[in-house]
């Protein structure tokens, strides 16, 4: 697969668009190893999302929450619960860390969660919600939510 690149521009423009579901389907919020991909639209209908929301197969609270565009391009991955990241320049930023697309590197490089965003990083629930403001998804999907959500 050919690899798609932005501007950092173009990115930062899909990252703070406004985002709204594409319906009012109900979605299951992921069981232990398992994953969704939730379609979302921006307010004109020009653009095209995906929320995806995946769950580790053994620890309760390991994660990731992630925005893409264009089918493949990541804008915005949380990952927790997980292993560190090391970044291009050797940097290791330990979990919970934030993928924001980056020109020239797309997702490759990862910051410490801002605190004030992502307060309760323990309350899966309440983190996917915070993701979903980050992201800017203004109308977001039904998700309902499950036994360890």
């Amino acid at each position: 697969m050919a690899e798609i690149n932005l501007s950092q521009a173009e990115a930062d423009a899909l990252i703070q668009m406004e985002k709204h579901k594409t319906n009012n389907e109900r979605w299951d919020y992921p069981g232990l190893g398992s994953s969704i991909s939730i379609p979302l639209t921006s307010g004109n209908k020009r653009e095209n999302f995906l929320l995806d929301v995946s769950r580790g197969k053994i620890d309760l609270l390991k994660g990731t929450y992630q925005n893409r565009s264009r089918q493949v391009i990541i804008l915005v991955r949380l990952d927790f619960g997980g292993q560190p990241h090391r970044n291009p320049d050797g940097e290791e930023i330990f979990s919970p860390h934030l993928h924001i697309y980056r020109e020239e590197y797309g997702d490759k490089w990862a910051m410490p969660v801002p605190v004030d965003r992502f307060p309760n990083l323990s309350n899966l629930w309440k983190t996917l919600d915070g993701a979903m403001r980050f992201c800017n998804i203004i109308e977001p999907p039904i998700i309902e939510r499950g036994l360890f959500s």
